[in-house]
């Protein structure tokens, strides 16, 4: 096209006219992000939870049409999970995959779901959290900061891995200098079995199995597995002492900024995307067993019974009850029965 000086000058004057003349109507570019936010989490990217976090954000970053980019950041990139628990609750990230076992740094009554040997399989263990149980402990989460989706993703029964010896009865357990998380109730789980726990945040366990700093740890097959730790472990002992839920959780204000129609696409996709997630663990459970043999751990099952009845004489049940609270308390009996 040839344009003149004339009718540049003349396209320009009719612009400034309409702009001057009546309201300016700004549109947002297409594909532009008004909301860019950052999703951390500790576990690595062949997580079953990280894999369906990512095809959520891409689909909620394609139905609002770029308004809401949500980026990924894992493996503890951006600190470990006590550090971005923190950050999410100031605001700093503005969603993170927390375990509410972590919470209870915050609000102890969180760590119910950590009762050690309280839930006696996955049936039992999604009833409670889809129902009252994990609603409760969702309000919880709120009212410190972070507010999470009512989906939770599965991250499995925790089991044991020591060097020296498997694990058959609780008098194993004494002595033994195992890593836990940063939490609580672990800690307190594993003092009444006799153990000598150490809390290490996850990204530092395999150094510290390497050094013989501990004896061992307890985690899900899968991040036994992702975090090769059958290289510094001989033994699995397959306790599900413990199951844990892991929640898409976001800072109260940054939930609160995005309007109606956003939330409802996040909201949508995260739960679409937990649910998918369990039915992954499933099929991947079945399977990770005997990639951790081929691996060289040596696996065995032990009664639990004998370490409920540990638990019970040591005092650990009706100590809990007393530090969380009748009402949270009742909760968990009406799924798992008496306990303390």
């Amino acid at each position: 096209m040839n344009l003149t000086r004339r009718t540049v000058l003349s396209r320009a004057s009719i612009a400034a006219a309409g702009v001057l003349g009546g309201p300016a109507i700004m549109h947002w570019p297409a594909h532009a992000a008004e909301f860019s936010y950052k999703y951390g989490t500790a576990l690595p990217d062949g997580h079953p939870m990280v894999i369906r976090s990512r095809e959520a954000a891409a689909k909620i970053k394609e139905e609002s049409d770029g308004k809401l980019d949500i980026t990924l950041y894992t493996a503890s990139v951006l600190g470990q999970d006590t550090a971005m628990m923190s950050q999410a609750i100031a605001g700093a990230l503005e969603i993170y995959g927390m375990s509410l076992d972590i919470l209870a740094q915050k609000s102890p009554s969180a760590a119910i779901f950590g009762v050690g040997f309280a839930f006696p399989n996955y049936e039992v263990a999604w009833k409670a959290m889809d129902g009252d149980l994990g609603g409760y402990c969702r309000s919880l989460s709120e009212k410190v900061g972070l507010y999470c989706m009512d989906k939770a993703f599965d991250h499995g029964f925790r089991e044991i891995t020591s060097k020296a010896k498997p694990i058959i009865a609780p008098e194993d357990l004494k002595g033994f200098k195992i890593r836990l998380p940063v939490a609580p109730l672990f800690i307190a789980l594993f003092k009444h079995l006799g153990a000598s726990p150490t809390p290490i945040n996850f990204g530092e366990v395999y150094s510290a199995l390497q050094t013989g700093l501990v004896d061992g740890q307890e985690n899900p097959l899968i991040l036994i597995d992702t975090a090769k730790l059958y290289e510094v472990q001989k033994f699995c002992s397959m306790t599900n002492h413990i199951w844990v839920a892991l929640h898409v959780s976001f800072n109260n204000a940054a939930w609160k900024r995005l309007p109606s129609g956003l939330q409802e696409i996040a909201h949508r996709n995260f739960s679409a995307a937990a649910m998918a997630e369990r039915a992954d663990w499933q099929v991947m459970d079945k399977t990770e067993m005997d990639k951790l043999k081929a691996g060289g751990l040596t696996f065995n099952s032990p009664d639990t019974k004998p370490f409920r009845e540990a638990l019970r004489k040591s005092g650990f049940y009706p100590d809990t009850k007393k530090e969380m609270g009748d009402e949270v308390w009742a909760l968990l009996e009406n799924y798992v029965g008496p306990l303390a």
